[in-house]
């Protein structure tokens, strides 16, 4: 992304658009010391400006009357280290934690790194006399694994299993900072176990900036979007509108869609906390006209021309070159804005991805 007005002839749906360079400092490895210490770049769509800030300058960024909406999702600690029988590391990441199906099975699919694959039948060996059979093989990395040694793989994850970290945090088998991603790559808003990846976004909010709000007048209310697996697919098709995602499922209970659609009736600004909400939000707009209290799942990908109906801001961290996060956020903000913010987030040093900085766009 270039340090100048953005370029006017772009299509919009071309992969390559969505592209920057990131100097490898500037990837956050660890989170702030203070939760809302983290920088907050403010994005004004109307006057196509940006503004440096830091989080707890939010309540004076909002407008009196605005909606935050936050993912009450909980990541659970998926991710399990062991070895193949022929000594070979390798690294999963449980999946099915919202499949009240699959968490009643021992047999669960997975994402498995290793350095070759193993073949169905093969055995996988894990600490405390854990093992597993591969059962059967998927798509991009996916296993089907049967767990042995263990009464409940949900007891195993919370007793030895390691945050779901995204590989660019560089962690080591035994680091120690192990525990304190444990509560901070969790939100202060975590109660609904189920996701494999923290919306991030929420990671800045801390209980004394959340009072603040509160004292300050504006109302906030809760949503649940698991984040799966298919957040860490990458984009392969040149055409971004031929991307898909895999299913997510999201709740919103009444109280949530009754304060939303008030909100929109009244014309204050609904603001989404991160790209989850904006996506569940969307999702129940777009099917049913406003926001329905329910369950469901989406699929939905985000880009430039689609057509906002719930969401006036959002809370969102800077995302990884083409990413179906960053095409969600330029639909938003507009491309060429996102573009000209991003080289300004870049040139002033902010921190980027999971445990980085974080934007409002309005």
């Amino acid at each position: 992304m270039k340090l100048r007005i953005a370029k006017t002839h772009c299509s919009m749906y071309n992969l390559e658009d969505y592209n920057y360079d990131l100097p490898e400092e500037l990837i956050a490895q660890v989170p702030t010391t203070s939760r809302d210490r983290s920088r907050l770049l403010l994005v004004e769509r109307a006057k196509k400006s940006f503004s440096d800030h830091h989080f707890f300058d939010l309540p004076r960024l909002l407008r009196p009357g605005d909606l935050l909406v936050v993912n009450n999702t909980k990541v659970v600690p998926s991710r399990l280290f062991g070895h193949k029988e022929s000594g070979g590391q390798i690294e999963i990441l449980v999946l099915g934690h919202s499949n009240s199906d699959a968490i009643r099975s021992n047999t669960r699919w997975c994402l498995l790194r290793s350095s070759k694959r193993p073949k169905r039948g093969s055995q996988l060996l894990f600490e405390n006399n854990i093992s597993g059979t591969v059962k059967d093989l998927g798509d991009g990395g996916l296993v089907q694994i049967d767990f042995h040694g263990v009464s409940s793989i949900d007891s195993l994850l919370q007793e030895k299993g390691h945050m779901p970290l995204p590989p660019y945090i560089k962690r080591e088998r035994g680091d120690f900072r192990a525990s304190t991603d444990r509560k901070r790559y969790q939100t202060v808003f975590a109660l609904k176990p189920g996701a494999v990846a923290a919306p991030t976004a929420g990671l800045h909010f801390s209980k004394g900036l959340i009072e603040q709000l509160k004292q300050a007048g504006y109302d906030l209310v809760h949503v649940t979007l698991h984040v799966g697996h298919g957040t860490f697919r990458p984009v392969k098709k040149a055409d971004i509108r031929e991307h898909r995602l895999g299913e997510e499922a999201y709740t919103i209970d009444p109280d949530a869609s009754r304060a939303i659609n008030m909100a929109k009736r009244g014309g204050r600004r609904v603001i989404a906390v991160g790209t989850t909400v904006v996506r569940a939000l969307e999702t129940v707009a777009e099917r049913n006209g406003e926001i329905t209290p329910g369950r469901g799942k989406t699929d939905l990908v985000i880009t430039p021309g689609y057509i906002f109906k719930a969401v006036d801001g959002m809370v969102t961290n800077f995302h990884l070159p083409k990413s179906s996060l960053l095409f969600l956020v330029s639909a938003f903000g507009g491309l060429d804005l996102i573009q000209n913010a991003y080289a300004w987030a870049i040139e002033k040093r902010y921190r980027f991805y999971s445990y980085g900085d974080a934007m409002l766009i309005t």
